[in-house]
């Protein structure tokens, strides 16, 4: 059985890794949208729009889906241990 203290520490460090994942992620978004739109245009046939919404709601996905799997748990347990 895996102890409090260190589900505490796993909770805290994929919080963490995660967080970076999303930074990075909009950082190479942001400025290189117009290389992947390209790409992404031609692989599924959507139009630029299309595209740019389907960034925005990946990003604010991952984001809730960081709080939601990593952070909430480990603010519980935090106040809990």
């Amino acid at each position: 059985m895996i102890s409090a203290d260190a589900l505490l520490e796993f909770l805290g460090w994929c919080t963490i890794i995660n967080f970076v994942f999303l930074l990075l992620a909009t950082i190479v978004v942001g400025p290189m949208r117009g290389l992947f739109q390209g790409i992404h245009a031609k692989i599924f046939g959507l139009s630029e729009e299309d595209l740019s919404r389907a960034y925005f709601q990946y990003l604010a996905q991952y984001k809730v889906a960081i709080a939601i799997f990593n952070l909430v748990p480990w603010i519980a347990l935090s106040m809990i241990a």
